[in-house]
């Protein structure tokens, strides 16, 4: 069986394809770099990360998005020997426009050097790419629409893509309005037998998110919707573990067994949750689960129901479990940062840290506030679990108050919160919290920081999480932790709570160094360690 999520944590807007034997799921990313990650399975049920293509700033220039801008829906294809993939880097999204490029990069292998991007067009997001059976490809993608009498989700655009001259030609066409769901996005084209069939998903990427089918035998059109529109939801349902189900995509096995792969929730619950309709906060994110469909009078269905089950049949082929490529504590005795972890906006590079400036440590230079949409000298990886601890081993000498260095929860520039070495000029070296609420700043231990000895070269500092609450402490010799006595709600690092702009990605969990002083201040971290209890 297939346990769902398969793709634990803020891994959302899933595409999926299959190569032969092996099947790959891109997901966004939005302002995380690198762009895009890539998960890669034989049997559906068991999944790891192989690539994250989007590497470099030519790639993917995000320096100033905003939260949740960057990289939205990619859309991962493979013909003529090639793996095609879509994507959007979105740079503004309050008012009334979404300014957004979309882009095409292709790779020979998919974990290897990713091209640089050819530029298709900006007149909406959620981007995709098709290539038909006689040879030619097809773009679609939802149009925005500024204007303040109309709806902002103005329809589906196809126009034709010619690879050889790099851009798209010919006419545009609006190929699909969508139905009473309304926000139609999230379009994939697909074809089998005499019908091209859109997906797409409609009703919005929070509770009320569904997926929708309609099906042409000409490309463009004119489409008809689902008899039993939408074919998956989570809506009606209101005690379904599983929710927020849309954004789809569909895969045929070799045996010709067809599977939905879709973006979900899982929310916890608090007394007094009313922004939601009671449906409660998903600080993990939208994570993505997979559903198997059946044909029937050249309809997909999803069995059971159109609703997202837990469990689900996989395909009938033996079970292949992947080694674990994270490990439980990172020492950070490579030359590389381990591909689970991420960035804010830029690449890891000499601008924020190196793995080689002293044996087995991480060092980071201290740059701009968690404020910052530019250069955060932030590295972090994603919640994945309600149930988990995290910590690291850190050595910082600050000289001012503006500089500090440790560990952070982070979801993004409004909404964190850091336990950190910094400096107190009357006591010297100190341990101190520092908690940001949509906003609003606030130093809970007020002057009650807590002093580090001369004699201490290393702190540990560490974070307990679970479902309601997580909570730090720190050691001084590594064995005996104190907890520090404040409880943070878990809740408020979700979209749920911050519904406001910047709510589409997850909570993490990390390393930061910040010295607003300008002075660059280093910080050495000798390991990173993420424990799911």
């Amino acid at each position: 069986m297939i346990q769902n999520p398969i793709l634990k944590g803020f891994n959302p807007d899933p595409s999926i394809c299959r190569v032969g034997d092996d099947y790959y799921i891109a997901v966004s990313t939005f302002e995380w770099f690198p762009g895009v990650q890539i998960h890669h399975s034989k049997d559906l049920i068991n999944w790891h990360l192989v690539s994250n293509p989007l590497k470099k700033v030519s790639q993917l220039d995000m320096k100033g998005n905003p939260d949740s801008g960057g990289v939205w829906a990619p859309a991962l294809t493979y013909s003529d020997n090639k793996f095609w993939l879509i994507y959007s880097n979105v740079k503004s999204l309050s008012g009334a426009w979404k300014d957004v490029t979309n882009y095409l990069v292709t790779s020979d292998t998919i974990d290897g050097e990713w091209s640089e991007p050819v530029f298709m067009n900006g007149s909406g997001f959620d981007p995709s790419l098709f290539h038909d059976d006689d040879g030619r490809k097809w773009f679609v993608n939802m149009v925005w629409d500024q204007r303040s009498y109309n709806h902002s989700f103005y329809g589906i655009v196809l126009q034709e893509y010619d690879h050889n001259l790099q851009k798209l030609i010919g006419p545009e066409k609006i190929i699909f309005k969508g139905t009473h769901l309304a926000l139609t996005e999230a379009p994939h084209l697909y074809r089998k037998d005499e019908y091209y069939y859109l997906i797409t998903a409609e009703g919005g990427t929070k509770f009320e998110h569904a997926v929708t089918i309609a099906r042409s035998k000409n490309i463009d059109g004119p489409y008809e919707v689902h008899p039993q529109n939408p074919i998956l939801t989570s809506w009606p349902y209101l005690e379904n573990p599983i929710q927020k189900s849309g954004h789809a995509s569909i895969v045929e096995t070799p045996d010709g067994e067809w599977y939905l792969a879709h973006l979900m929730g899982r929310p916890i619950h608090t007394d007094g949750s009313v922004l939601t309709q009671n449906r409660g906060y998903c600080p993990l994110g939208r994570e993505t689960s997979i559903q198997k469909l059946y044909w029937e009078e050249d309809w997909p269905y999803v069995e059971g129901g159109n609703f997202p089950k837990e469990q689900v049949e996989a395909p009938n082929v033996k079970p292949i479990t992947w080694e674990q490529d994270y490990p439980n504590i990172d020492d950070f005795d490579t030359e590389k940062l381990n591909h689970h972890f991420n960035t804010l906006r830029i690449p890891f590079n000499k601008e924020l840290g190196t793995l080689s400036e002293r044996d087995s440590h991480l060092r980071l230079f201290g740059r701009e506030s968690l404020h910052s949409l530019f250069v955060q000298s932030l590295v972090a990886r994603r919640w994945q679990s309600l149930n988990f601890t995290a910590g690291t081993k850190v050595t910082f000498d600050p000289d001012t108050f503006q500089q500090q260095a440790g560990l952070v929860c982070y979801y993004n520039t409004k909404n964190w919160t850091t336990v950190h070495i910094t400096l107190n000029e009357e006591k010297g070296k100190v341990i101190d919290i520092m908690t940001c609420d949509r906003g609003n700043v606030k130093n809970p231990l007020g002057l009650n920081q807590i002093i580090i000895l001369e004699n201490v070269e290393y702190v540990y500092l560490k974070v307990d999480v679970t479902p309601k609450h997580y909570v730090f402490s720190y050691s001084f010799d590594g064995e005996n932790f104190i907890k520090i006595p404040y409880k943070f709600d878990s809740y408020k690092l979700s979209d749920d709570y911050i519904q406001e702009d910047g709510f589409f990605t997850g909570a993490f969990v990390g390393i930061h160094c910040v010295d607003t002083s300008g002075k660059r201040k280093f910080a050495d971290f000798d390991y990173f360690k993420y424990q799911e209890i």
